[in-house]
């Protein structure tokens, strides 16, 4: 009997899970509109993804440092 409810409880997950997922398969967007046809749309899409990147190393630089220091003046006091 337990082994009947456990395959059938593993059955309704694995079904309600492909159903959930169905309304995901939508259809694709639009293409994009070409250049000049709506202003200028810049090369690169306009994404500010190099704006931050010094920052974020600099960031992690001194996080590592840190951590590094620590674990170092620990094993020093040891």
């Amino acid at each position: 009997m337990k082994k009947i409810f456990t395959k059938t409880i593993a059955i309704f997950i694995l079904s309600s899970g492909l159903l959930i997922s169905l309304p995901a398969f939508a259809d694709d967007p639009p293409p994009p509109p070409t250049h000049g046809e709506v202003g200028d749309i810049p090369a690169g899409g306009g994404a500010p993804v190099g704006e931050g990147l010094l920052i974020l190393s600099v960031l992690g630089a001194a996080y590592g440092t840190k951590k590094w220091y620590s674990n170092h003046k620990q094993k020093i006091a040891e």
